[in-house]
């Protein structure tokens, strides 16, 4: 059954150098918009949800084209505020075989998004009319005024019954120095409020200063990620592991806890032609699993396929529909180099 589902995030202009070249190469740039909850919510449009930003843009033309092509990607405009006068923008340099992209951020913390003032959002008018509510670790790292938003926002949600979802999505260059260290109170705080959470063991134990005594990624993912879970009350964690070869193919394998238990896909490897935002393709089909009432096996398989064919366009949202992902899960899957 179709949900209607809320993410608070910022709408970002995304510059990108063509082809595999280095910034310092080329004078040409290609824009678009996104951001993480702009990429969760289209790729939820796509199955059938009713997707929500709650964002602010600015009052110029800038910001009329970012509202016309969120609305082109079917995500619905209701709670978007105007007000400020910037967005914030990023330029993107693919990467290429053992030379990963690069991201590098202008005018972020001036964006209107970031400079909102207190009362720019009807908290509870928005928990009353939505199930669930998206959040992404990018987002905690703006400001104080920022995270201010989003605990009330997740706290008027929780209110209302709602889900709430937490994308840990760690940026070092965000946190600044001693990273980790900052952004652990605020990591915790969003933790012990969400149902549903995307992150590794990474996470973990750079993070939340956890420990294991376990060797190799797996192993401890398999004893970090229940612990997580029981620490602080979290019914669904999920994420992937990427292994990156020479041919620049990649390989990613998807995971999911719930009920106790781990459940992994079957690891995929794949040619990419676009890696930004795949990440958030999986984490919707994990939120549409989930919405959708699957089992854990069919939820994880089905996001980890969402996310690799996310690889296959450029631009950060992704755009398959359930059907495009449930043909690969069966007809394609063999074609995928195991």
């Amino acid at each position: 059954m179709p949900k209607k589902i809320a993410a608070f995030g910022e709408v970002m202009m995304r510059l990108q150098v063509p082809g595999h070249d280095l910034l310092s190469q080329s004078n040409m740039l290609r824009y678009s918009f996104s951001g993480t909850g702009v990429n969760m919510l289209s790729a939820l449009a796509n199955f059938g949800h009713t997707g929500c930003l709650i964002s602010r843009l600015p009052h110029n033309p800038v910001g009329d084209a970012a509202a016309a092509e969120l609305r082109g990607l079917g995500i619905s405009t209701k709670f978007l505020q105007r007000g400020g006068d910037y967005m914030g923008m990023y330029f993107l340099e693919n990467g290429f075989g053992v030379r990963p992209g690069r991201v590098t951020y202008t005018n972020r913390l001036e964006s209107s998004f970031n400079t909102a003032p207190e009362g720019t959002y009807d908290y509870g008018g928005i928990a009353q009319s939505i199930a669930a509510i998206h959040f992404c670790g990018i987002t905690l790292a703006m400001n104080d005024a920022v995270r201010s938003h989003m605990k009330a926002l997740a706290l008027a949600v929780k209110a209302q019954g709602g889900l709430v979802i937490f994308d840990s999505n760690y940026r070092a260059s965000l946190w600044g120095a001693e990273g980790h260290t900052r952004a652990k109170p605020y990591y915790e705080d969003m933790l012990k409020l969400a149902d549903i959470v995307m992150m590794t063991e990474k996470d973990a134990l750079w993070t939340l200063g956890m420990s294991t005594d376990k060797e190799g990624r797996k192993a401890q993912l398999e004893e970090l990620i229940p612990a997580v879970a029981d620490e602080y009350g979290i019914k669904i964690i999920a994420g992937t592991h990427r292994e990156i070869h020479g041919d620049n193919s990649h390989s990613l394998l998807g995971y999911i806890y719930k009920d106790q238990s781990l459940v992994f896909a079957d690891p995929l490897r794949f040619s990419v032609y676009d890696r930004i935002g795949a990440g958030d393709a999986y984490a919707s089909g994990i939120i549409h699993g989930e919405l959708e009432g699957w089992p854990a096996e069919q939820t994880v398989r089905f996001a980890a396929v969402a996310g690799m064919l996310a690889h296959t366009i450029s631009g950060d949202t992704p755009k398959a529909s359930e059907g495009d992902i449930l043909r690969a899960m069966t007809e394609a899957v063999g074609d995928v180099e195991r």
